[in-house]
């Protein structure tokens, strides 16, 4: 190739004499291309610092090849979104090889989604979108689907439209969690849920009172917490409960920060955890396994999550028309005793 040059998909068919689709093919990891000649293809695209031209590809095609994520923060807090970067990987990882950009669009969590939206959508430059935090009959969604603009849901909102998501089953995870604390002989059951308009939270709270119902119990309102669950807030909130008359002995934990807070307050009760109270949390992060505590966790391939929300975008966005990936992910149970 000519020195000084900026190298181009015909310069690369050239030397390895090809046609310009099948390098073009073999740099996008084309199924149709040989293996063999995908690893010629990037190596010799590798060595002359071949890199594809973005602007060229969009005048040709009417495509960025960007794609964002709207991502708000859980809380303020510091370590509020330590669940989310498994979800980020996935996004991340997919992106890239689909030849796509990603950008992540954080939000504060008091700021409007639709309005929030209504801002990306205007400064333009992204070809499809990834919407979080679903609510019951999200607006965000006839909003998309009226301007044709490809997006998928990480979430459901119980709305009849059809619409690409990808969503956790977190009523079966609900209902399995009650289910297994009943096993220890837990009657009175805590449920920490997190901002009451997510369907993440309504549904959650279905499966734990389909499991109390089913074992001839009765959901007590004041054995479900609806609050930002920081470490903080977690152990102020499971220490008021422990000072009941009839304080709960087992607790269905909303995610890894309100677990850390629950075992302070079990601590500062003297209460050992695996015995004298029972837990079970979503552990995304995997960092149950290295607490010296006996824990029940349930988890959820986040990375294969935000893999699967890239690939249904990105279907979208190249094939107009073609049915919506609509995907419920379920968890599995592990039983950690660190003791």
């Amino acid at each position: 190739m000519a020195a000084n040059s900026r190298p181009n998909l015909r310069q690369i068919a050239t030397e390895l004499g090809l046609s310009v689709t099948t390098v073009s093919r073999a740099l996008k990891d084309g199924p149709e291309v040989h293996p063999d000649t995908i690893k010629r293809v990037k190596a010799v695209a590798n060595a002359a610092g071949y890199v594809p031209n973005f602007h060229g590809r969009a005048l040709r095609t009417g495509l960025t090849h960007a794609l964002t994520a709207i991502l708000p923060m859980e809380t303020r807090d510091y370590l509020s979104d330590i669940a989310k970067l498994p979800l980020i990987e996935g996004l991340t990882l997919a992106a890239r090889e689909q030849g796509y950009s990603l950008s992540i669009y954080s939000t504060t969590p008091e700021e409007d989604p639709q309005e929030n939206l209504t801002r990306l959508i205007h400064a333009g430059g992204v070809d499809g979108i990834v919407i979080t935090r679903m609510v019951s009959e999200d607006p965000r969604i006839p909003f998309l689907l009226d301007r044709s603009i490809p997006f998928i849901a990480f979430g459901r909102s119980g709305s009849d439209l059809d619409y690409a998501f990808v969503d956790v089953d977190n009523e079966g995870i609900a209902f399995q969690a009650a289910t297994m604390l009943f096993d220890r002989g837990c009657r009175r059951i805590a449920l920490q849920l997190l901002t009451r308009e997510d369907q993440y939270s309504t549904l959650r709270l279905a499966g734990y009172a389909k499991a109390m119902t089913g074992a001839g119990l009765s959901v007590d309102p004041q054995l479900i917490g609806h609050e930002d669950f920081t470490m903080e807030a977690s152990e102020r909130w499971v220490t008021r409960l422990l000072d009941l008359p009839e304080p709960p002995a087992g607790l269905i934990c909303a995610n890894e920060l309100g677990l850390l807070g629950a075992l302070s307050a079990a601590r500062r009760k003297g209460l050992t955890v695996g015995r004298d109270f029972h837990i079970v949390v979503r552990d995304n992060t995997h960092m149950c396994r290295y607490l010296s505590t006996p824990l029940i966790a349930h988890t959820v391939d986040m990375v294969a999550v935000g893999r699967s929300l890239v690939e249904g975008l990105v279907r979208q966005i190249e094939r107009p028309g073609s049915p919506h990936l609509q995907l419920v992910v379920h968890g599995k149970v592990e039983l950690i005793s660190n003791a």
